[in-house]
């Protein structure tokens, strides 16, 4: 007999991890565990959610109690619930997991229940820092040694009395079980008489039970909290990379309408209007994504600047696909290359040249090419232009590491002399909004 009954506390701890896992698998579930503060409806919500899958256990064993005694997770799944949720959703949890109970005549269930899912709620407001509900482990022995150095006083501490509320719950369920043999509660140790470890056995188990949920919720919230970290991570170097973009561009822009002021008041006057339509569009963009058709327009408007300095030694021809005009592509990825075109390929060219956008659809993904004839770039320099290519290059570089991983290819070509091409391929996203078709397509 002992043999079996052991084998019934470790199914026990086995159905244990495995509700644990399904509660896992709702994404609503995971949410209602994010929170730390919760509404009143929010926690009557997850009593009910849980209810339904610890209930079902409850509902097991009272239909076949001699085959699946193991399932019978009520009353620590309360616990686990007023743990995580408070009084509330601990205490509302344990009436409703109790409920198929009343079918087997044990109405002192609810009653137990529901003071097991007050007892949890008591250890949440024992703990000096609501994270230590996730931390704490249940292992006395562990938790002795770490109440002996300094640091863990806190955690140590709330172990051994989440530890102890654990104990007294299953003594009270012992207990209601013996003083009430026929309307009382459900309990293993109750029918068995192998002997102390077996109870010591018993005791470990329901431990192991409340135990389990909680270490297996905590590492899923480990990892979306990773997940969620990382995203912010790549936010902020986005918003980073842009900002080293803007300025840079705001302020070689101003230096030109400085020259032009002197030179053609007129001209510079409508360098300021194109300007400011920038500059508009700039303040107005809040994603790190926009359509092809929108980023060719603000290059419409930015070589209309550089057309009034470089007058017709700069041509801007655009051989772009239909469509692609509404595929995405991330904010201000060709404003950097076009001016890296005229800053270090045609600026020094004594009769300028031209730059050439173009863009097409290969299979799944997006092809834009930067071409200029200007004066190329060293085979030296070529070789570690991704390491010290400036602002331009580096900067789209890194931006669509972010965005886009190992799915984007980003190359460049030159030869001295000849000019140089700056390739990019992207994945495929499309968007709803074509942006100035008829005047994006053709010769600039």
């Amino acid at each position: 007999m002992p043999a079996q009954h052991l084998l019934i506390l470790l199914v026990k701890l086995a159905v244990a991890a495995s509700l644990a896992s399904i509660l896992t698998r709702s994404t609503g579930f995971q949410r209602m565990l994010m929170r730390e503060e919760r509404t009143l409806t929010q926690r009557v919500k997850m009593a009910l959610v849980c209810a339904v899958i610890y209930g079902s256990g409850v509902a097991v064993r009272v239909a076949n109690p001699s085959a699946y005694q193991a399932v019978d997770l009520g009353m620590e799944g309360s616990l686990v619930m007023g743990m995580l949720g408070g009084y509330v959703t601990g205490m509302l949890a344990g009436i409703f997991i109790a409920i198929p109970s009343l079918f087997e005549s044990k109405p002192l269930t609810i009653l137990l229940f529901a003071a097991a899912g007050v007892m949890g709620g008591l250890l949440r407001d024992l703990a000096p820092d609501k994270e230590f509900i996730w931390k704490f482990t249940p292992d006395p022995t562990l938790a002795s040694v770490r109440l002996l150095r300094r640091g863990d006083l806190r955690l140590a501490g709330f172990s051994i009395a989440c530890v102890g509320m654990i104990a007294l719950a299953e003594v009270l369920r012992q207990t209601l079980a013996s003083v009430f043999p026929n309307g009382g509660v459900f309990a293993l140790q109750k029918d068995w008489n192998d002997g102390p470890w077996m109870l010591v056995a018993v005791y470990g188990t329901t431990l192991f039970s409340v135990a389990l949920p909680i270490k297996v919720w905590n590492s899923n919230l480990n990892e979306k909290r990773l997940e969620q970290q990382q995203l912010r991570l790549n936010e902020a170097r986005l918003a980073a990379l842009s900002s080293q973009i803007n300025p840079h561009f705001l302020f070689n822009t101003l230096n030109s309408v400085a020259s032009l002021i002197r030179l053609d008041p007129d001209q510079a006057r409508q360098v300021v209007y194109k300007l400011s339509k920038i500059l508009r569009r700039l303040l107005r963009q809040q994603d790190n994504l926009t359509t092809l058709g929108e980023e060719l327009s603000f290059i419409d408007d930015y070589l209309a600047i550089e057309m009034v300095r470089f007058g017709d030694k700069l041509r801007f021809v655009k051989e772009v696909d239909l469509d692609t005009l509404d595929l995405l592509v991330p904010s201000m990825l060709l404003q950097p290359l076009v001016e890296n075109s005229i800053r270090h390929g045609l600026a020094s060219k004594v009769d300028g040249g031209t730059i050439r956008v173009r863009s097409r659809r290969l299979g799944n993904q997006l092809q834009i090419v930067v071409e200029d004839d200007g004066v190329g770039i060293p085979e030296a320099r070529l070789a570690r232009m991704f390491e010290k290519g400036g602002i331009g290059v580096n900067n789209v570089n890194e931006r669509l590491k972010v965005l886009y991983g190992d799915s984007y290819r980003m190359w460049i070509d030159s030869r001295p002399g000849e000019g140089t091409s700056t390739g990019i391929e992207i994945p495929e996203q499309v968007s709803g909004t074509v942006v100035g078709v008829e005047s994006l397509v053709g010769s600039g």
